[in-house]
Formats: structure tokens, C-alpha cells, sequence
């Protein structure tokens, strides 16, 4: 038996998600299972005992996973069951590690596993909004140390009210979509799309969010009292020695500090601080170093670099690469690098820079989307690409990392609301950007560069879009602070924000936040977005230098999609039985054929690499959707000899007949005697219609004159 323990937090419009623990999972360190509706998510939580050797981190693994089972549907493939993880799997799976992982203990490092599952879908209550929830719930009920609990919540902003977890249903109203994650007191992480919506806007939705999540952590509080897991479990993971700490900073801080002011180049600077670490480890012998190297390794990074970076930013005002706090890194840009490419642009900033290509398509090489609770297709996609020489690191690459989809679908987002789709842009569009050098900010030079790459391929882009990173470096002692425009790597590394925004001159489109320290205040966040702001602007102004607006054409070699509309019943005459009007039509003009139905109508989209094939193409389907008029002379085709007449098609798959009292003004008595036989090409007029069955009736006679 089991004796399960339920916590309701009440939500607006009388819905309810309830947190039960107790009845599933009971043999891991913590479970619960998180209940909206019909919308379950099981959330496990396991921890190793103690911590590896030498482990000077925190090692937790997020897995969000959901069941095809959980919505009555199969799984696609051929093996029909789940495989690797989706896109949308692995970034609420970033989500999720995002607002825990830095509330974890600094000196715990035992291995931690987390997992969230969803194993009942209602289709129109996203899970995702629920995931962190379920997350820290079954942390809440574990004896993991653990500095939460936090909750996510989705906002967003649907007819000018904001929504606390909107159904899918609202949600495709919303000109807001964020995610925000917080404790009870902080704001930790923040991610989602807008359609240019002002800064003033974004704080209110965070704000708003954040009196939501309050209650849901004050619900896991009483839980966890509840159920006698507020007392966590003791751990010693962490050795030190202070006189080896009070050493390394001796002999190296003020040495760090002049490297750090003096070095502006990553590489450089980076040599130098190896160097001075080896310099000390040197007064060691090979035999002490066994114990010692790893803890000089752990004060030099924490109480030397660390500290010496924020300290010269704090007192002095100045950066590692020399610039002051609102300094934008110096940029170039170039377009139509790449002279095979549909679109092509480099956007470099400082020692981070992209090279994006753009590749324009038919609607058969739209993405198709099969997840859980989302199917169908995506017109325009973004890949990034972080290939480990962009900062210099001697190693093979493996695979796609779930940074590399988290940045993607961060500039994705950002420029999703400026690409023209559906009836204002026929092809489908692929953005890729790789990623050739990086010391910071490489998701925000995707965005850049993605921008150009468009213009450059004259994709009619709404608007253009830049990005930009923000840090922040805080000391709570004091309670100074300085906003940092355009972060380096290592100012993301040691700082303690990571803010990024997107936009164009008129509002933002994304945003990306992780705060790493407590307490961040919304008067700080104003100065950010307001900062971000004007660096925005200037770096938009250097894209429009580079290039004003879309080309005002296509690319010489970039193939070209006629669309034209037809009447809904015309569409399977088009594609005919089996697909074999279409089929022919694609093989006989060497074009693609897509045909869409929406609104009653068909939309019918014709690729092809040349003019001339476009208009065969063009003009066999306008003949098949014409409407024969009674009046008429058309130059028809004999398609077959019967003994009353012949069918005459006039135009593609319209036949009449052309009865044998109608071929001449003398009269015949047998279809032989007329000289006509199949594949004869013979102009007639359209003189009436059957008003019983509508069928076509010809006339021939009538275009030859009266009998003399």
C-alpha cells in the first residue's frame, strides 16, 4: 500500500495543479507526480552518495522526456517506439537545468540526475510550464541539499492582459511567450519570444510571473515541513587548505590583476595566467603536486582570476579587453561571401564571429514536426553550429550538444517574427550559422549575421534584427555593481548574469537570462534592458551599413517559385488519380509541384530552375483549372472516335463532344467518311451545355460558314 501526500496550488479561470508524492518512484531519492487537468508529469530525483575524486563541480543531468502513450499515439520510425531525445525535449530540458543548477551547494558535488517525464498529455495544456515545477518538487521532497525550491511559469501576453500557463489554444494570440524560473525571493532565468513588445512590458510580465511562482514555492515549503524533508543530508565533498589558499593569492593576485589589465587578447591573456599558475605550482615537488594541483587549480580560478577580473571592473572601470562597461567590441560585416549560396554573410565582433548561409526551398523541404503534442511543419528554420576550433580547443566533434540547439532556438526566436511566411513568402528558408571564432555572445552574432544573410538573399524580412549580451558584476558587501554591454567568454564564466536580447528598432522579439547571484533587483534588470537597448541600436546601425534592405530580387541561381491560387474543387483534377496529372506535369516541365489546401482554396506553389519551365508548368495547371465559356473557340485534340461523333479536348482533362452533325455543313453517315481520327488537332467553338450532366457540346461546322 502507499500513503500519498497531495499540495493544491490554485491558478486563474478555476484551474488547478496539484503536487502528489508518495504513490509512484518511491525507491528514488525523490518523486512526485504534477497534475494539470489531464496533464501528468512523474519527476524523479537521484543522488550518488558521495562525490568522484577530484570532482570540483557540480554534475547534474536533466532529462525531460515524454511518452507518445501519454496522448494515445504511436511513435513514428520503424521501430515505433521513443528514441533520441527531440528538440523541444532537450530545451525544456535546459530550461529546468538552468534556474537548479545554481542553487545547488558550491561544495556539493555528489552526481544528481534528474528526470521529468510526461506520462499523461491533455492537447491543449503545455508541459512545459510545468516541468520545473515537477523538478524541484521532487528535490523538495528528497534530502538532497538543494537552495530552492523555484518554480517556472509561462507568462504571456494575450489581448493585452497577461496569462499565468496559457493553453495552446490562447497562446497563439500572445504578441508575449516567456518561461521565467525563480525562488521565492529571486529571479533566476528568464527565455522567450515577443513581437516587438517594449522593456517596460518585459519587466511587468517577469514581475508578474513572479508573484505566481511565490505561491508555488511556498506550497513545496510546506510539503517538504510536511514530510520531514527540510533537513537535508550531510556531505564533506570539498578538501581545503587555507594556507595554501592564502599562498596562491600572495604570490599571484596582483600579478593576475596587471594581466588581466594589460593582455586584451583572449589567447594572450589566457597563456599568461597558465603560465603564472605553472610558475607557482613550480615551488612544489612532483610528489606534493599529487595532493596540491588540483586545490592551486581551484583557489587560482576562484580567489585570484575571479576576483581580480570583477575587482578591476568594480574599482577602475575597465575590462579584460580594455573597454569600458558600455563599449561595444568593434564589428565588420560583409555580404554574398559565398557566391554559390542562396544568401551569405559574416558577421565578426571582436574575437566572435559567423558565417551564415541562407537556402531557399519548396514546401517539401519544410520541417516536419512529429513530437508528443506538437505536429506538423516549420517554413523557416535556424541550425547553429559550434565546432571546437572556433576557440581553439584540439578535439574532435561529436555530435550536436544541447548548447548547440538551445542557441539555435534562441535565434531562431529572434528572428522568427520577421521572416515572412505563408501567402507573404512561398519558400521555405533555412538560416545556418556557423560559428568560426568565439569569445562570447556567439548565439547573439547568429542573429546578426542571420540578418544580413536574409537581406542578402532577398527574403522581404520585415524588419532587420540584432542581439546582444549583457553581464552584471556585483558585490554584495559593498553593494556596488556595473551592467556590462557585449560580455566576453569570461565575463560570462566569472560574472554574474548572462543577459541576452534581441530585437529591432521598435521592441524585442527574444530574450535569454541565467542570474547566478541573489538578490538582483528590478531597478538593476531596468538598467540592463535600457542598456541593452541603445547596444542594440548601435549594432543594428552597423548591419544597415552593410546593407540597407532586402535585394529587391533573388540570386541569378536561386530557383523560382510561381504560386498561384485555384478554386478548392479544382485541386484533385490537378493532381489527378493517383498523382498522375501532378506527376506528369512535374516530369514533362522538370518542376516541383506543392499544392496546399487552406480557406477553401488551393494554393499551388510550382519550383522550378529556369523561366521557362515555370510558365510550361504554369500553363498546363491554368489550362486544367479553366473554366470552358460557351463562346468560345479553343484548338482541341481528338482524344477518341465514337460512332455519333468525336471528344475533342479543349483544354487539359476537359473533353466535349463534337457530334458528327457538327464537323461539316454537308451531312456524313459514318465517322469515317469525315476523315478525322485521334490525335487530330481542330479548332471548334463551344456552343452550349448539356444543363442535365453539364458536359461540353462543339460545333466545327459553325466556324466553316453557310453551305453555298
Amino acid at each position: 500500500m502507499y500513503n500519498a501526500t497531495q499540495k493544491m496550488i490554485p491558478l486563474s479561470g478555476g484551474r488547478e495543479i496539484i503536487i502528489e508524492t508518495g504513490k509512484l518512484a518511491k525507491q528514488a531519492d525523490g518523486s512526485v507526480v504534477v497534475k494539470q487537468g489531464n496533464t501528468m508529469l512523474l519527476a524523479t530525483v537521484t543522488a550518488a552518495k558521495e562525490a568522484k575524486d577530484d570532482c570540483d563541480f557540480m554534475p547534474l543531468s536533466v532529462e525531460y522526456k515524454e511518452k507518445y502513450a501519454a496522448c494515445g499515439r504511436f511513435p513514428g520510425g520503424f521501430l515505433k517506439r521513443e528514441a533520441r531525445p527531440s528538440d523541444y525535449e532537450i530545451l525544456v530540458s535546459r530550461l529546468i537545468d538552468r534556474a537548479l543548477r545554481p542553487l545547488f551547494p558550491s561544495d556539493f558535488h555528489a552526481e544528481v540526475f534528474v528526470t521529468v517525464t510526461l506520462i499523461s498529455a491533455d492537447k491543449d495544456i503545455m508541459p512545459d510550464a510545468l516541468a520545473g515545477l515537477a523538478a524541484s518538487a521532487a528535490l523538495a521532497v528528497s534530502d538532497i541539499p538543494f537552495g530552492g525550491p523555484i518554480s517556472e511559469v509561462r507568462v504571456s501576453r494575450i489581448n493585452g492582459e497577461f496569462v499565468i500557463n496559457p493553453t495552446f489554444s490562447q497562446n497563439v494570440d500572445a504578441d508575449l511567450d516567456i518561461m521565467v524560473g525563480a525562488t521565492i525571493d529571486n529571479i533566476l532565468m528568464v527565455e522567450g519570444e515577443m513581437k516587438e513588445v517594449s522593456e517596460a512590458v518585459m519587466l511587468d510580465a517577469i514581475k508578474f510571473a513572479h508573484e505566481e511562482i511565490k505561491k508555488h514555492c511556498a506550497a513545496q515549503i510546506e510539503l517538504s515541513k510536511e514530510l520531514g524533508k527540510d533537513v537535508k543530508r550531510t556531505y564533506c565533498h570539498e578538501k581545503n587548505d587555507e594556507e595554501l589558499r592564502r599562498q596562491v593569492i600572495e604570490a599571484t593576485y596582483d600579478k593576475a590583476y596587471e594581466i588581466a589589465k594589460s593582455m586584451t587578447s583572449k589567447h594572450e591573456r589566457t597563456d599568461k595566467f597558465d603560465a603564472l599558475e605553472a610558475e607557482f605550482e613550480a615551488r612544489f615537488s612532483e610528489e606534493e603536486l599529487v595532493e596540491k594541483a588540483p586545490l592551486i587549480k581551484r583557489y587560482f580560478h576562484d580567489d585570484v582570476l575571479k576576483k581580480a577580473m570583477r575587482n578591476m571592473i568594480l574599482d577602475e572601470g575597465v575590462r579584460l579587453d580594455g573597454r569600458k562597461t558600455t563599449e561595444i567590441r568593434p564589428i565588420w560585416c560583409e555580404v554574398d561571401y559565398l557566391p554559390a549560396a542562396h544568401g551569405s554573410a559574416i558577421f565578426t565582433r571582436g574575437e566572435t564571429q559567423s558565417l551564415t548561409t541562407v537556402t531557399l526551398g519548396t514546401k517539401l523541404d519544410e520541417k516536419q514536426i512529429d513530437d508528443v503534442l506538437i505536429q506538423g511543419t516549420e517554413q523557416f528554420v535556424l541550425h547553429y553550429n559550434f565546432p571546437p576550433f572556433s576557440t581553439g580547443e584540439a578535439r574532435p566533434a561529436r555530435g550536436l550538444s544541447r548548447r548547440e540547439i538551445g542557441h539555435g532556438n534562441l535565434a531562431w526566436r529572434a528572428l522568427k517574427p520577421m521572416v515572412p511566411v505563408g501567402e507573404e513568402n512561398p519558400y521555405a528558408v533555412r538560416v545556418v550559422s556557423d560559428i568560426l571564432e568565439s569569445n562570447g555572445s556567439s548565439s547573439m552574432a547568429t542573429v546578426c549575421a542571420g540578418t544580413l544573410a536574409l537581406m542578402d538573399a532577398g527574403v522581404k524580412i520585415k524588419k532587420p534584427v540584432s542581439g546582444i549580451a549583457m553581464g552584471l558584476i556585483t558585490d554584495t558587501a559593498t553593494g556596488k555593481y556595473a551592467i556590462l554591454s557585449d560580455i566576453l567568454g569570461d565575463e560570462d564564466h566569472l560574472g554574474d548574469m548572462d543577459f541576452k536580447v534581441t530585437g529591432t528598432k521598435d521592441g524585442i522579439t527574444a530574450t535569454q537570462m541565467d542570474i547566478k547571484v541573489d538578490g538582483l533587483s528590478y531597478e538593476v534588470l531596468a538598467k540592463a534592458l535600457e542598456q541593452a537597448r541603445q547596444g542594440r541600436l548601435y549594432i543594428l546601425g552597423k548591419i544597415l551599413e552593410t546593407i540597407s534592405a532586402p535585394r529587391p530580387e533573388l540570386k541569378p541561381h536561386v530557383p523560382r517559385i510561381e504560386q498561384i491560387v485555384i478554386p478548392q474543387e479544382f485541386i484533385g483534377a490537378v493532381i489527378g488519380p493517383g498523382g498522375k496529372v501532378i506527376q506528369e506535369i512535374q516530369k514533362a516541365t522538370g518542376t516541383t509541384i506543392t499544392i496546399t489546401e487552406k480557406d477553401e482554396k488551393g494554393y499551388v506553389d510550382i519550383f522550378g530552375e529556369n523561366k521557362e519551365a515555370l510558365e510550361a508548368a504554369l500553363a498546363r495547371i491554368k489550362g486544367i483549372v479553366a473554366i470552358p465559356e460557351v463562346g468560345e473557340i479553343y484548338k482541341g485534340k481528338i482524344r477518341s472516335i465514337v460512332s455519333f461523333g468525336a471528344f475533342v479536348e479543349i483544354l487539359p482533362g476537359k473533353d466535349g463532344l463534337l457530334h458528327i452533325s457538327e464537323i461539316d455543313n454537308k451531312r456524313f453517315e459514318n465517322m469515317e467518311e469525315t476523315g478525322l481520327k485521334e490525335g487530330d488537332e481542330i479548332e471548334v467553338k463551344l456552343i452550349g451545355l448539356d444543363p442535365k450532366n453539364g458536359k461540353l457540346k462543339l460545333s466545327r461546322k459553325v466556324l466553316l460558314g453557310k453551305k453555298k
